[in-house]
């Protein structure tokens, strides 16, 4: 099979912001692209400000978008604004795709689990983990399982849902809060196949699984796991959901790894080669017959 990624250039924002994550998704398509790689890249449909009020408060979700009150970058950007209803969008199209397949699904963004029911933050400002989640309960999904393994603790995602009753006994979510993570990655890796099984058996409908790159061991703000192990994380991941036949979506999340270069796509590099990984892994997973030079 051909990987899908729903990506739309709308969804790209400024560079000049602290976190690259809202000018990534361009950059990391074409890294993608460049990877010989079975891909097929799919158009969707933008999320609307009511799809975001279900798991936001309306009125924080009106001031975002009409500049009223700052995004999660703390500005009040309007191209940011913009780009917001589209990289939700490009989420709940990859997790309704892989329910409908049963299979697997991308979405190149990253900016979500920071976000609060009421507010932004840590450069998130829409918690679209939680409106595919919403998304695909309303589809009938008796369970959705958020599997977050961005380097951070994902406390907009815990918000919402204390905050948000229809989720109470819907949602699994596995966070940086793990015992395991960052304080034994062997350990940590060892329980990534257990964890997916226990979902299984539990009757999670859905995976949505955070490939953050900021564990990366030399990430500014991470330093958890080597690149060989954030590889065999990715590994773990899409092979035992194809095994289980467990449907999976998945995004970016975090990565702030730079070097000096005169282009923002070659300062970003060590981050799109962390994401090139996580695609190759994908690939190797669900398109066995293609598998993924450099595995």
């Amino acid at each position: 099979m051909n990987i899908p990624i729903f990506y739309d250039a709308a969804q790209n924002a400024t560079e000049a912001l602290p976190s690259p994550s809202a000018a990534k998704p361009r950059h990391v398509v074409e890294s993608w692209s460049r990877l010989g790689l079975p891909l097929d890249v799919r158009s969707f449909k933008p999320v609307t400000a009511s799809d975001l009020s279900r798991v936001h408060s309306p009125q924080y979700v009106h001031d975002v978008l009409t500049l009223v009150e700052e995004n999660g970058f703390g500005t009040r950007s309007e191209d940011v604004a913009r780009s917001l209803l589209w990289t939700s969008g490009s989420f709940v199209a990859a997790a309704e795709h892989a329910l409908a397949t049963g299979l697997v699904a991308c979405s190149p963004t990253s900016g979500f689990h920071h976000a609060e029911y009421s507010s932004g933050g840590g450069y998130c400002t829409f918690n679209g983990l939680m409106v595919a989640a919403d998304r695909l309960l309303s589809a009938g999904v008796r369970s959705v399982g958020i599997l977050d393994c961005d380097a951070h603790y994902g406390n907009g995602t815990v918000d919402i849902l204390k905050r948000v009753r229809r989720f109470s006994g819907h949602v699994e979510h596995f966070t940086r809060s793990h015992p395991d993570y960052g304080l034994d990655a062997k350990r940590f890796l060892r329980s990534l196949e257990g964890l997916l099984g226990d979902w299984a058996e539990a009757g999670v409908g859905v995976v949505l699984y955070q490939a953050g790159a900021d564990p990366h061991v030399d990430d500014p703000l991470g330093g958890i796991l080597t690149t060989k192990q954030m590889r065999e994380r990715d590994r773990i991941v899409f092979s035992t959901c194809a095994r289980l036949e467990l449907p999976i979506a998945w995004n970016l999340a975090g990565g702030y790894q730079e070097r000096p270069a005169a282009t923002f796509a070659e300062r970003i590099r060590p981050v799109l080669e962390l994401h090139d990984n996580t695609m190759r892994e994908c690939v190797s997973a669900f398109s066995p017959h293609n598998r993924a030079p450099g595995h």
